[in-house]
């Protein structure tokens, strides 16, 4: 079962939360939570300076397409109200991790000052719908850092399982880390009870 590819991001609406491509005007808000200690403690990279945030942005403004294994889309995550409206708090993250398998991985980044809001899981079950639902995937995967609880809480409330502790398998801003791979498939996602995120 391949994912139906091409596929060419589009703004997608979910009850409060614009997902679009970033684009070159976002260098300021993406500046806020790249270069937030906080925000990417857990990530692979270190904190950003603005200058680095937006040499980072360049490279990732082509991530608006999937054709190929490893191609990313990367989609700016906007509040459509509140204080933080019109304004870019993160991003998440889309792989073709084998197009023949219909395989893909998800990711997210967000600023401090918009967590503990429901954004990120709001955000990325949009994410889980576009790739179930619009691409065919049959399976999707996360990855990250075992310390970061509360990223391993939002993968159970998306439904995923914790299917790998890989330890200390990566050396990391000099320090050997450990992952957790969480995993759900399309079956297990459409049986979930709820209404689909995307307006």
């Amino acid at each position: 079962m391949s994912l139906r590819l091409p596929f060419d991001a589009e703004p997608i609406l979910t009850d409060r939360l614009l997902l679009r491509p970033l684009r070159v005007e976002d260098a300021a808000d993406h500046a806020r939570y790249q270069g937030h200690s906080d925000a990417v403690r857990y990530l692979r990279w270190p904190v950003r300076t603005p200058e680095e945030s937006h040499a980072h942005l360049l490279t990732r403004l082509p991530s608006a397409r999937l054709a190929a294994d490893g191609d990313v889309v990367v989609l700016a995550m906007v509040p459509r109200e509140g204080p933080l409206s019109g304004h870019v708090v993160g991003d998440l993250t889309l792989i073709a991790v084998s197009v023949e398998q219909g395989a893909v991985e998800i990711g997210w980044v967000l600023h401090p000052d918009a967590q503990g809001e429901g954004l990120a899981t709001e955000g990325a079950l949009a994410l889980l719908d576009l790739a179930f639902d619009r691409l065919g995937a049959h399976r999707a995967i996360a990855q990250l850092d075992d310390r970061n609880t509360a990223s391993a809480r939002l993968c159970e409330r998306l439904g995923m399982r914790r299917e790998a502790h890989h330890v200390e398998d990566e050396y990391c801003k000099g320090e050997w880390t450990s992952t957790l791979v969480y995993a759900l498939l399309a079956r297990e996602h459409r049986a979930s009870v709820r209404p689909s995120l995307i307006e």
